[in-house]
């Protein structure tokens, strides 16, 4: 399995099918989270699991992989009152995610930005297809 579909895979089951045996499965053992809000290791993802909203969505629009490292562009709802978009990078060690960082900031429609943009990536993966 290619990094990135680990990251895919993992996200999936533990954020939306609520499996948390995933994180087991897919993160490190010495597990390393850098977003100041969480606590590092499975304990934060399991904590992390009892307080999140159940209509908790991560899209993901596009993904690089280099090397060991995983970046996702997504828009995630259920973080926060409103749709937020996030830059998540994954550092993948021994076929687990061993570390985590993230740049979020909430979503502005199109319809009010100054350039007219939207702020996810969908319709650029849309065109790759």
């Amino acid at each position: 399995m290619k990094n990135k579909e680990i990251v895919v895979k993992a996200m999936n089951e533990l954020f939306h099918e609520k499996d948390s045996t995933a994180i087991d499965r897919y993160w490190h053992s010495t597990y390393v989270q850098h977003n100041p809000s969480m606590i590092s290791g499975h304990q934060g993802l399991k904590d992390l699991l009892t307080i999140l909203d159940p209509k908790f969505r991560w899209q993901p629009g596009i993904i690089i992989e280099e090397g060991n490292i995983v970046i996702s562009h997504s828009v995630v709802n259920g973080w926060g009152t409103v749709p937020v978009i996030v830059v998540d990078i994954f550092r993948i060690e021994d076929g687990k995610i061993a570390e985590h960082w993230d740049v979020v900031q909430e979503e502005i429609p199109a319809s009010k930005s100054a350039n007219g943009n939207s702020m996810n990536s969908f319709n650029m993966i849309k065109n790759e297809k």
